[in-house]
This record gives C-alpha cells, sequence and structure tokens, in this order.
C-alpha cells in the first residue's frame, strides 16, 4: 500500500487483516478520534459540507505552506459510521503533505473491506468525503 500515507496505509492494513466481527468495534473506535473543531471553526464557518452523507457532515483542508494540510472534520457523534470515516482520516493523513493525499486511492473504503460491513450508502458518503476533501486541496494548490 504505498500509494497513501504510511499511518493510513498501517489503518487499511489493519482492517483488511482484521476479522469480521472486530471491524465494526474498529470503526467505533475511530469515531472516537476525531479531534474537536477549533473555536473559529465550531459555526462550521468556511467548512464545506457533504450533502452525500446522510448525516450533517462538514470538512474542511488547509495546505499549509510547507505544503503539509491540515483537515477539520465534524460530524454528529450519533453517527458512528461517518464519524469513523473522518476518525480515520483525521488519524491516517495527519502530517501528510497535499500530494500524499491526493494520492490516496479513491476506493480507500473498498480495499479496507468495509462494502461487506456496513452499507453502500455509508461507503459512499465515505468515498465523496475523501474526494471532497482533495478537490478543496486541488483548489488551493491551484
Amino acid at each position: 500500500m504505498t500509494d497513501m500515507p504510511p499511518k493510513l496505509a498501517e489503518i487499511v492494513e489493519d482492517f483488511v487483516s482484521a476479522p469480521r466481527e472486530v471491524v465494526l468495534e474498529m470503526l467505533l473506535e475511530f469515531s472516537d478520534a476525531v479531534p474537536p473543531l477549533p473555536a473559529e471553526l465550531t459555526g462550521h464557518e468556511g467548512m464545506e459540507q457533504v450533502p452525500e452523507c446522510q448525516t450533517a457532515f462538514f470538512l474542511k483542508a488547509e495546505v499549509q505552506p510547507d505544503s503539509t494540510v491540515v483537515t477539520y472534520f465534524d460530524c454528529p457523534p450519533e453517527a458512528p459510521t461517518t464519524r469513523a470515516f473522518a476518525g480515520i482520516l483525521a488519524e491516517g493523513l495527519a502530517g501528510s503533505t497535499a500530494a500524499e493525499i491526493l494520492a490516496v486511492p479513491d476506493d480507500l473504503y473498498g480495499r479496507m473491506g468495509l462494502g461487506q460491513t456496513i452499507s453502500p450508502l455509508r461507503v459512499r458518503g465515505g468515498t465523496a468525503i475523501l474526494a471532497r476533501l482533495k478537490r478543496q486541496i486541488t483548489d488551493q494548490l491551484s
């Protein structure tokens, strides 16, 4: 899995090798890994909503001068699966550069084997989150 940041590749590998009955527990752990928003983003100011998610999901990517990307995600605790996508990205992409994030495969959640565990609708929502994150980064680079 060399086409993604090392931490994200490690998370993907953990999911791929986990027994199916453990995968949901792992997702729940990641739903707790979403860092709280900084005060200036509390009202989702400057964040983009992801309408493909069944839940109110907001994100923002900021490309720094050194080309690393800082990501912000917000999603209600009542949507643990969707929050888990945010937790996976927050942890897996921390410290990554714009180029590394843009290289993450669009079928990330399929590669993690989540298609057998969660509904296609949720997988589509997770895919949309990644796509919007990449688009925000691309917009800032151009």
